[in-house]
C-alpha cells in the first residue's frame, strides 16, 4: 500500500491516549519539533508521521514537505521519495533543500544524470545549507566522482562541530560503503555528543564493517548503557556474536590444515 494515504491524512493510527497525557499545545511548531527529535533518534517512521502532522496545520511549510522526502529516503523508499518530491515541487519549485532531496532519491534509484541536474538546480537556487552539500556529496558518490569529498568538507564547514551534520555525513559514507571515512565522521559525532546512544550504535556499525570486532563490542556496550531497550542494538550484538563465532571457526580450520 502506498504511503500517500497516511501522508495525506496524518496517520490516524497514532496513539492518541499518549498524546492526551501531554498538557501541551499541539500546533505546527510542536509537531515540527517532534519530527526533528524523532529524526535525531533514528525513528524515521515516526518522523514521517510528525512531518505529516505539521502539514495538517500548515500545508505551505516547505521544511515539512522536504522532511517527508528525506525520511522516505532514510527508509530506503526511493520511488515514494521521488513521487512525494514531485508533489512538493508543484508547490515549491525553487526550494533548494527539496530539490536536493529529490536529487538524492534519483541518485539512489540509479538515475545519475537526473540526480546531478537536480543537485545543480539546488545550488543554483542559492542553496547554501549543510544538507544541500551533503545531498550533493551523496549524488557524486553514486556517480563515483572524487569531487564528493569537497561537498562533505563544505557541509562540515557550514556547521562546525555539529554532531547532527557529522552523523548525516557518516550515514551517507556508510551507505556508499566508504566505511573508513564513515568511521572517522562518526568518531567526530560521538566526540561532540557522547551522550547519544544512536551515535555509539552507528559507530559500532562502522567498526564492525571494518572488522574491528573488539571496539565495536565496546561501542555497542556504551549504546546499551544509554538505551538498554533499543531493538536494533540487540540485532547488532547478535550479528557481532555470529561474526566472532565464524572467525574462530576459520581460525581453527587454518590450524587443522597447517598442523
Amino acid at each position: 500500500m502506498s504511503r500517500f494515504v497516511n501522508l495525506e491524512f496524518g496517520g490516524e493510527s497514532e496513539d492518541h491516549a499518549h498524546n492526551q497525557q501531554k498538557a501541551l499545545v499541539k500546533d505546527e511548531m510542536y509537531y515540527l519539533s517532534e519530527a526533528r527529535t524523532a529524526f535525531e533518534s533514528g525513528n524515521y517512521e515516526s518522523a514521517l508521521r510528525q512531518f505529516s502532522k505539521v502539514l495538517e496545520f500548515n500545508p505551505q511549510n516547505a521544511a515539512a514537505w522536504t522532511g517527508q522526502v528525506r525520511m522516505l529516503i532514510e527508509l530506503g523508499e526511493y520511488r515514494e521519495a521521488k513521487l512525494w518530491a514531485d508533489k512538493a515541487l508543484e508547490k515549491f519549485p525553487h526550494e533548494p533543500e527539496l530539490l536536493a532531496a529529490k536529487a538524492v532519491a534519483l541518485g539512489r534509484s540509479g538515475d545519475l544524470q537526473g540526480a546531478l541536474a537536480f543537485s545543480d538546480a539546488s545550488i543554483e537556487e542559492r542553496g547554501d545549507t549543510p544538507y544541500i552539500w551533503l545531498a550533493r556529496g551523496d549524488v557524486l558518490l553514486a556517480r563515483k566522482e572524487p569531487r564528493a569529498d569537497y561537498c562533505f568538507d563544505k557541509a562540515l564547514l557550514l556547521a562546525p562541530r555539529d554532531w547532527f551534520v557529522a552523523w548525516l555525513a557518516a550515514r551517507i559514507r556508510y551507505f556508499h560503503e566508504q566505511f573508513a571515512l564513515a568511521f572517522k565522521l562518526m568518531q567526530s559525532a560521538v566526540e561532540w555528543n557522547a551522550g547519544h546512544f544512536l551515535l555509539w550504535l552507528e559507530l559500532g556499525h562502522c567498526q564492525q564493517a571494518l572488522g574491528l570486532t573488539g571496539p565495536a563490542r565496546n561501542s555497542y556496550a556504551q549504546a546499551q548503557q544509554l538505551n538498554p531497550h533499543c531493538s536494533e542494538l540487540g540485532r547488532a550484538l547478535t550479528k557481532l556474536s555470529q561474526t566472532g563465532i565464524w572467525s574462530r571457526l576459520r581460525g581453527w580450520g587454518r590450524q587443522l590444515f597447517t598442523s
